[in-house]
């Protein structure tokens, strides 16, 4: 219970400013900002109230204030979602007030390299905006270093701070700068790795692993040739008729059901979806990775999307709802694979093949499975199959087609 409310609070913190319109790269940007910002500001209250203790109320004001401005400007933040202003006074402050600490307290050595909180807004920068302005942070933080070395000789030097006091705060500010550096490479990391891993899982929803691995690593995939895939072509029956009587969202609802128990059956026989044309599907065994049981595996694949059809089909029946039957065509040829375009690119497959598995489909019967001469030779001593002889396929003259009954 205690983890779960701890887990709401870092996300409702990390949301401050946030929109439903910010990309991946801003929204990440935003919480890490954020995020930062709270260990900012205590480092603030707690700079200033030691240093109030220890008798020196000007320096104990700087820290303090910066805890004031930072409060007020994320406040100013959630309530505009402006982040270019709640970035830039963010990156101002850090930049500035630890320099004007470090005035205050007499310089370098007494400010006990209090500056170092500056070094923050320049790596700040590289996080939370366009790599090209970082620059111009560090070149500020330089100047900076710059101006403290030309006016030190002119500094007031603190009267209460003792040896033993300048040396605690150098620790502080040794542990404190490096602890919170490090948390917002860890945080950035950690956010980077999420996004990344969430395009990956998106780039093999399109492409298969082994093309996707191909991709990544050489910037393309070069096309292969297969000399035997099998190839699965679905049709629904009276797609159009059926279609009709439906309306948008019920006809897409009822075709996403379908497909999304297709791509799950076909995941467990070690079968590549290439695409889905309309109401047709198409997906093929024994690709990228070449294997033998490519026939086998399409063919008892397409028996278990049979059997849910069936069932899909009955059960929609007993509620009163439209669905479909489907014809499924099987034929195994050689292929050429590859990725096609450049942008919105997908993996496809080219061939006679291909055009022959088609006329499977078109050429069988809603609820059977219809395949090839060819296919049927690879399985012959697998399922039971029934000859259907030679039937005319159009564009293919006549070819031998069997129906699919069961294993044997």
């Amino acid at each position: 219970m205690e983890n779960h409310f701890i887990k709401r609070l870092f996300s409702s913190i990390s949301g401050i400013g946030s929109s439903p319109d910010d990309s991946d790269e801003i929204r990440l940007q935003k919480s890490l900002l954020v995020i930062c910002a709270f260990p900012f500001m205590f480092a603030g209250m707690s700079w200033g109230i030691m240093y109030a203790l220890f008798g020196e109320p000007l320096a104990a004001v700087i820290p303090l204030s910066y805890s004031v401005f930072s409060i007020l400007s994320m406040i100013y933040f959630g309530w505009t979602h402006k982040f270019n202003i709640f970035r830039f006074s963010q990156l101002l402050l850090i930049l500035l007030l630890p320099f004007a600490l470090m005035w205050s307290l007499g310089g370098f050595i007494n400010g006990s390299a209090v500056i170092l909180w500056s070094l923050i807004c320049p790596l700040g920068a590289l996080l939370f905006e366009k790599k090209n302005n970082a620059p111009r942070w560090l070149l500020a933080y330089i100047c900076l270093v710059a101006i403290s070395v030309i006016i030190q000789p002119w500094l007031p030097i603190p009267h209460h701070l003792t040896a033993q006091q300048i040396q605690l705060f150098f620790v502080i500010n040794l542990i404190g700068v490096g602890s919170i550096i490090f948390l917002m490479v860890y945080y950035f990391v950690g956010k980077k790795n999420y996004f990344q891993a969430q395009s990956e899982k998106l780039l093999l929803n399109i492409l298969p692993l082994e093309i996707a691995k191909e991709l990544k690593t050489y910037g393309r995939a070069e096309a292969k040739h297969f000399e035997e895939v099998t190839i699965m072509f679905t049709d629904f029956k009276n797609f159009t008729q059926i279609a009709e009587k439906l309306t948008p969202a019920a006809l897409v609802a009822e075709i996403d059901t379908l497909f999304k128990a297709f791509d799950n059956i076909i995941s467990q026989h070690q079968i590549e979806k290439i695409k889905t044309i309309g109401d047709a599907y198409m997906c093929a065994g024994g690709l990228p990775v070449p294997n033998t049981t490519h026939a086998q595996d399409v063919i008892e694949a397409a028996l278990d999307i049979q059997k849910y059809m069936q069932l899909h089909f009955q059960n929609s029946q007993k509620k009163g709802l439209e669905t479909f039957e489907i014809r499924i065509g099987i034929h195994t040829g050689p292929v050429v694979a590859g990725i096609v375009g450049d942008k919105k690119f997908a993996y496809d497959i080219w061939g006679d093949a291909v055009n022959v598995a088609s006329r499977m489909e078109s050429s069988g019967e809603a609820g059977k499975i219809n395949i090839s001469g060819s296919t049927y030779e690879r399985v012959k001593n697998i399922f039971s199959c029934t000859y259907r002889g030679k039937i005319e396929a159009k564009n293919k003259g006549e070819i031998d087609m069997y129906f699919v009954s069961a294993l044997t």
